[in-house]
């Protein structure tokens, strides 16, 4: 039996038909997000799970070896973030546990989105891009696309819906990775749509508005 990383769950209504399933940043936890399922006010109609895993409390060499819970330790401080790639793939191995465990539930694996915030990001990209069976979306926000230059693209996700939101004053994960990352995408084929934001980085209310209309979209909620 797989155990799974502890999680916050949170559902819209009863019986979902759909799971959204969101990686927090550095430093925080599953409940960071937890509040946007109902900032997001989604439709009556909207059956969805929500799943905020917590990572791993790791030494972060960046942070003077800090404890605190992250998905991978980044090694320096440089524009292209150098990162553990073992822990990461670790992560991502523990992400694909939640994605089993849906389909496990009832969920189709199309009916399955993946979001990421910064760190979470880095391992939403590489678990979604690399999955061998059709997801429903992915959404990086203020990310990098961490093992870009490692990835092995998987066919099943190759017309994948991608959303990449980033702040255009982020300091800590500068605008240009977003479009790093939109850039490398399109090349290998991939349609996604950037979006950027007056912000640093964070999530605003106006993202959150598009959020909530993509997830729409994407889970074709009527």
């Amino acid at each position: 039996m797989t155990i799974l990383l502890p999680h916050v769950e949170v559902e819209t209504q009863p019986n979902p038909d759909a799971s959204i399933i969101w990686l927090h940043g550095l430093g925080a936890d599953g409940h960071d997000f937890e509040p946007i399922v109902t900032q997001l006010d989604l439709p009556k109609n909207a059956a969805i799970r929500f799943i905020f895993p917590h990572a791993p409390s790791l030494p972060v060499t960046i942070n003077n070896g800090m404890v605190m819970p992250a998905w991978y330790d980044i090694l320096e401080i440089s524009i292209e973030r150098k990162v553990d790639q073992v822990q990461l793939k670790k992560s991502v191995d523990a992400i694909i546990d939640f994605i089993h465990h849906e389909i496990e539930r009832g969920i189709n694996s199309d009916r399955i989105i993946i979001v990421g915030f910064s760190q979470g990001g880095a391992v939403a990209f590489e678990t979604a891009l690399a999955f061998p069976q059709k997801l429903a979306g992915l959404l990086a926000l203020s990310t990098y696309f961490a093992t870009k230059d490692t990835i092995t693209y998987h066919p099943a996700n190759q017309n994948l819906p991608i959303a990449i939101h980033h702040g255009e004053y982020d300091p800590i994960v500068p605008f240009r990775l977003a479009t790093d990352s939109s850039e490398l995408l399109a090349v290998n084929g991939y349609s996604v749509e950037l979006k950027s934001y007056p912000m640093e980085h964070s999530v605003c209310r106006q993202q959150i508005a598009e959020i909530r209309q993509w997830f729409i979209d994407v889970l074709s909620i009527k």
